[in-house]
């Protein structure tokens, strides 16, 4: 009775998913700038849970950017700069390994124009684009839009490419807001928790550590009363806090949204971040010490010695200063690190958090003065902190020099060797806290802390837990730190070849490899008359380049051997892209009876026949069929369990047996 309702809940699921999606509506307006040049204002609104993406920032390899274009005439106009864009979310996505931005609920786009002519113009704007949502992409779109524009003849503008910085009064007030997304809050409490507890560590580092007694100690021994004391030293941490997110502001101001958002991708940027980590990173480990020059901080300290609120706020600033062989490199790659997550208040978040872990000890320690007795003393284990972030740090550099190799594509690091610098990394670490390593600025160490042997005995556990990922496997939790298992000597694993168990897998004729080296056909007619020539059924996979969700299905469930098993041997499959933008022949095009569009490209010719025989637009989307077209069973769309994915495949080749 439970296995019935178990069934007909989820084909009661899998009815209310078979639909034609429309997620996605369009308006238009005019904004006037001048007498002779006006904003083309394009809206989109979009369904809660679908999301579309940027115009710029989604790489080559990833999925369809938004893009417009216009068909009028440039002789009663100029296009002036290009389509901007609101600000929209920025994430680094791990099935296409690359930072994607796009937008949720609604975006906004707008085109300068500069008209010529007194006349009235209309303008034809054609916008193609891409949604998807948590299970399903829908194919490129074409919508068009039209606009009426009636203003003065203006001078022909000779460089249009400076004028959209130009701040000119709008005759009508329009207040762009910015899309509130929670993906992007989350990602500002992640920077806001790391730099956090990064400033914690920086407090356990021989240049700050010490400073915690000397300075509550003059607070409370030079303050009137108590009061006075815990006043001052409060004053003194809201200073700490405000230097170091001035100095995050300063970052987002001198690089500014585009480019903070182009950081994660832009190869020059993360070759120097590579070679800053790198430096920081020896710094810690012993090598030298990165200091700011000692007359900033005579300077500093003369006017620290005037008193009062001024006083204090010098003394931050020269705890910042003397403590910066320490703190810099931390502070460097929390910069780093919010700054290429593309959002413009991340570095100032990030420094906000770190700061308040800084100066939080300090207002503490001086209203309850006797918790100093609790401070362990200084020693030997404050560099041993310092060597253990310098190991962290050198880790984390090699990320951004593998996203830069990931982008020009020069597979010199790739998933293994990527690997194997963690595992020498992380397994030096763990011999060095083991006390089997002995650094420059190391005291003598006669025996080892439990708190030490533990930290050990764990980095070195998780130094072994890398080594598999030298032979293939997964690696889950250190998920998008690597380069994918696609960018790899061995893709799917050692060991693994298209010979199998010494069987050589022989390519049927039209058939190409698809993932996991399955044979796979990109046309239906050939891959049906192959199936009829064979006998097996036909599983055909509605699917796009540039369609996240197919990829996860590959990369999740495909993978799973007993699925690859039925999907290499039991059945044909056939791929059809929808977004697969080769033009079809002239005498094959023609009009779609189902939406009465202009059926142009391949991809046209497969979301017609998807819209059309099974009335879905959505990818991914797997229709199991025998040869005659007729389905085995209901058709699956996204969904991440094996089991039950395993479960439609065996279910619809027990129907074709029949």
């Amino acid at each position: 009775m439970k296995k019935i309702l178990l069934t007909c809940i989820i084909l009661w699921g899998f009815s209310t998913q078979a639909q034609i999606y429309d997620p996605v509506k369009w308006t238009t307006s005019v904004e006037k700038i001048s007498d002779s040049q006006f904003d083309l204002v394009t809206k989109a609104t979009i369904e809660t849970g679908w999301h579309m993406y940027s115009q710029n920032e989604v790489g080559d390899d990833g999925p369809i950017p938004t893009s417009f274009s216009y068909k009028d005439s440039l002789n009663t106009y100029q296009l002036i700069g290009k389509n901007t864009e609101d600000i929209g979310h920025t994430l680094h996505d791990k099935v296409f390994n690359m930072t994607i931005k796009y937008f949720e609920k609604e975006a906004i786009f707008k085109q300068r124009i500069n008209v010529l002519t007194d006349k009235e113009i209309v303008f034809n704007e054609v916008v193609n684009f891409m949604v998807c949502d948590d299970a399903s992409c829908l194919p490129p779109t074409d919508v068009d839009l039209t606009f009426t524009v009636q203003g003065k003849a203006g001078k022909f503008l000779k460089d249009t490419s400076l004028v959209t910085t130009d701040k000119v009064k709008s005759d009508k007030k329009v207040t762009e807001k910015p899309v509130e997304e929670t993906k992007s809050n989350k990602g500002l409490w992640g920077i806001f928790l790391v730099a956090f507890f990064s400033g914690f560590a920086a407090l356990l580092t021989p240049c700050v550590f010490p400073m915690i007694p000397m300075t509550v100690s003059f607070f409370t021994k030079q303050s009137k009363n108590k009061a006075a004391g815990i006043k001052n030293a409060m004053i003194y941490g809201i200073s700490i806090v405000v230097i170091y997110v001035a100095l995050g502001w300063l970052v987002s101001f001198i690089f500014g949204a585009d480019a903070l958002n182009a950081l994660s991708t832009n190869v020059w940027f993360n070759l120097i971040f590579f070679l800053l980590l790198i430096v920081f990173a020896v710094s810690f480990l012993g090598a030298f010490e990165i200091m700011l020059p000692n007359s900033w901080a005579n300077k500093v300290d003369a006017q620290a010695d005037k008193g009062g609120i001024i006083g204090i706020f010098f003394m931050a600033l020269a705890l910042a200063i003397v403590s910066f062989s320490c703190t810099g490199p931390i502070v460097g790659t929390l910069l780093v690190q919010a700054a290429s997550g593309g959002n413009q208040i991340g570095p100032i978040v990030g420094m906000f958090g770190f700061s308040l872990a800084i100066a939080l000890p300090f207002a503490l320690f001086a209203a309850f003065p006797g918790w100093l007795n609790s401070l362990p003393k200084s020693g030997g284990w404050l560099n041993t902190v310092k060597v253990f972030l310098g190991f962290l740090e050198l880790a984390f550099a090699f990320k951004f020099l593998s996203n830069a190799d990931l982008v020009l594509d020069l597979h010199l690091l790739e998933r293994e060797t990527f690997i194997a610098i963690w595992i020498a990394v992380f397994g030096a670490l763990a011999f060095y806290l083991l006390g089997k390593i002995k650094l420059p600025h190391d005291s003598d160490l006669p025996h080892l802390s439990v708190g030490r042997l533990s930290l050990g005995l764990i980095v070195l556990s998780f130094t072994i837990y890398l080594i598999p990922g030298l032979w293939g496997a997964p690696l889950k939790l250190i998920s998008g730190f690597p380069p994918p298992m696609t960018y790899s000597e061995s893709p799917y694993g050692v060991g693994y070849s298209r010979s199998g168990n010494g069987v050589a897998v022989t390519l049927p004729k039209d058939a190409e490899f698809g993932p996991h080296d399955i044979p796979t056909f990109l046309d239906y007619d050939k891959g049906m008359a192959y199936a009829k020539k064979v006998g097996k059924p036909v599983m055909l996979d509605f699917t796009g380049k540039a369609c996240v969700n197919c990829r996860k299905m590959e990369e999740r469930v495909w993978s799973d051997q007993k699925v690859l098993n039925i999907l290499k041997n039991k059945v044909v499959l056939i791929s059809l892209y929808v977004d697969f933008q080769v033009a079809l022949p002239k005498d094959q095009q023609y009009v779609s009876k189902s939406t009465g569009k202009k059926i142009r490209t391949i991809g046209n010719k497969w979301s017609d026949f998807q819209i059309t025989k099974y009335k879905a637009n959505a990818q991914p989307y797997y229709v199991l069929i025998d040869h005659n077209g007729e389905n085995l069973n209901h058709y699956m769309a996204y969904n991440a369990d094996v089991e039950a994915y395993l479960n439609w495949l065996n279910e619809g080749l027990a129907n074709f047996t029949k």
